[in-house]
């Protein structure tokens, strides 16, 4: 609304809105109040650059003729004398400048005129010769054959094996202790727990139930209840089993639940 006033060259109206603005602004708490003190500034942006183009400044024109009198004064040449002597200079050369004219100037200005210094290197130059390239060494492929695709599972199938033999000889012992076990003292169970239950380890106790297991699925043992519900196992005389048995322990298997606090 009052735009020209402000603009006036003789109105501080512009000046003033400024100063209230700044007292205003100390009391600024919420978005909306600092969104209207930017958007004031803004305004006053506008209105400063418009004022500061109408200023007239007194300063005189950059007068490129009178600066090139200026320089040839100061590099030794006076015009009045050169205008008398014009008619003997025809003659010369044609120049009427100092021979140290040039390095006057050149001295003078160079003050004004900051350069960053010469590169050197501090240890002479670097070698200018590209880099040698290296010699690539080639991998060598492998060979999409028989050889290393039969080695692994040859050593695979000889760890295999060895673990099966391992199995196989200690089913065989235990199945020997049962048995002689057995033949000692026909009239008494053997009690299952009894039989794998290491007191000393835990691991060898879990090792036990497993090829226990071997000697019940191939039929040279069988487990079953005593009066107290506890299992008992007795070998089987020459492997024969019936064959209710045989297809019913085909059809069932028996989960063995035991941790470290039980087998304490």
């Amino acid at each position: 609304e009052n735009r020209e006033d402000m603009l006036s060259s003789k109105s501080n109206r512009l000046t003033e809105a400024l100063e209230e603005a700044n007292k205003l602004f100390s009391g600024v708490h919420c978005s909306r109040e600092a969104a209207l003190d930017a958007q004031f500034l803004v305004l006053a942006s506008n209105l400063v650059k418009e004022k500061a183009n109408e200023l007239h400044s007194e300063m005189t024109a950059f007068d490129s003729l009178q600066f090139a009198e200026d320089l040839l004064t100061f590099m030794g040449i006076n015009r009045i004398e050169l205008e008398e002597n014009d008619s003997d200079s025809e003659g010369g050369s044609g120049g009427y400048l100092p021979s140290n004219a040039w390095h006057k100037l050149g001295e003078e200005t160079e003050k004004y005129f900051r350069r960053a210094p010469s590169f050197h290197y501090m240890l002479g130059s670097f070698r200018s010769d590209p880099p040698v390239p290296r010699q690539r060494i080639e991998r060598q492929k492998k060979v999409a054959g028989g050889e290393e695709k039969r080695a692994m599972p040859a050593q695979l199938k000889k760890m295999e094996e060895s673990h099966q033999e391992a199995t196989e000889k200690e089913v065989e012992r235990i199945l020997g202790l049962l048995q002689t076990h057995f033949l000692n003292d026909p009239g008494t169970p053997i009690s299952f727990f009894d039989l794998v239950i290491d007191p000393n380890s835990f691991a060898r106790t879990v090792e036990n139930i497993f090829h226990v297991s071997f000697i019940i699925r191939d039929g040279f043992a069988r487990l079953k209840l005593d009066e107290d519900k506890l299992p008992i196992i007795e070998p089987l005389k020459d492997n024969k089993v019936k064959e209710g048995d045989r297809s019913a322990g085909a059809r069932n298997q028996v989960v063995i639940s035991l941790n470290y606090r039980e087998w304490k």
